[in-house]
């Protein structure tokens, strides 16, 4: 018992001072004016107004289309490697990538998608003219997706190895193809390492801003870039803190979705 209890202190520790603080932190500034006075206007404003709505339209958006193609990426990525003999290893080099810093890995894409970049340089060889690749909603969706498929194929590939083989092989002996196979008994199995994955890859996609500004420009305005502004810029946190509510909120319907669904009868 006492030891379950110097492992639960410092956890809780952790959990009050770092995320419990900080979120009501943010929902008390939320109801706060620039003069900090208390207020309802950051909501009324939130929800009256035309261009945050457009916003958090364009946040769950961009965040689907991202998870989207993640999805279709690490899925068979993800089966692929289950198969490989050294799948560890291969697994290790797709997860190293997620070593590098964030920015580094921005610039990395601006050097590549510029007018001047490495893309277009190979286009010429072809023959083609040099294409705007940069700042465009494309370029953003790509570069968000290349970030975040790591934490994808992750909890996929963790879900899809611990199916038991003989579950497989069983269902080959009863004349399933290999499509049946993966219909009826690959997919089910994996299905919470995919809910994980779209956990781990939509809920940081709502709230991007740095990838936004820098690949997508002017162009791609989410709910993110917004929260910058009001931070950085206009200096008006209670808007910024209502926001950053808002996104909260989004997440935590995200993860009620795509919870794990117990079966009546199942203990």
């Amino acid at each position: 018992m006492k030891n379950r209890l110097f492992y639960f202190i410092p956890y809780s520790l952790w959990l009050i001072l770092f995320v419990g603080a900080p979120i009501v932190l943010m929902l008390g500034e939320s109801f706060l004016s620039i003069s900090h006075h208390f207020t309802l206007a950051n909501y009324q404003d939130f929800l009256g107004s035309g261009t945050y709505l457009q916003m958090t339209f364009n946040s769950v958006w961009y965040a689907f289309l991202i998870t989207l193609i993640t999805l279709i990426v690490s899925f068979p990525t993800a089966l692929f490697l289950s198969n490989l003999k050294y799948k560890q290893f291969w697994l290790l080099l797709i997860i190293l990538p997620t070593w590098i810093n964030l920015l580094l890995k921005t610039y990395a894409f601006i050097g590549l998608l510029s007018k001047d970049g490495s893309i277009n340089h190979f286009i010429e060889l072809l023959g083609f003219a040099p294409q705007q690749l940069l700042f465009t909603e494309a370029s953003f969706v790509l570069v968000a997706a290349y970030i975040e498929i790591p934490f994808m194929i992750l909890p996929i590939f963790n879900s899809i190895n611990e199916i038991d083989r003989s579950l497989i092989n069983a269902s080959y002996d009863l004349g399933a193809t290999k499509w049946q196979t993966f219909r009826r008994v690959i997919l089910p199995l994996s299905a919470d390492g995919i809910r994980a994955g779209i956990q781990a890859v939509f809920i940081p996609s709502l709230s991007l801003f740095m990838i936004t500004r820098l690949i997508g420009g002017n162009r791609v305005i989410t709910l993110g870039t917004a929260i910058e502004e009001h931070f950085l810029v206009t200096q008006n946190w209670g808007l910024g803190s209502t926001i950053g509510v808002v996104l909260i909120i989004a997440m935590i319907i995200t993860m009620a979705l795509t919870r794990e669904r117990k079966k009546r009868g199942r203990k």
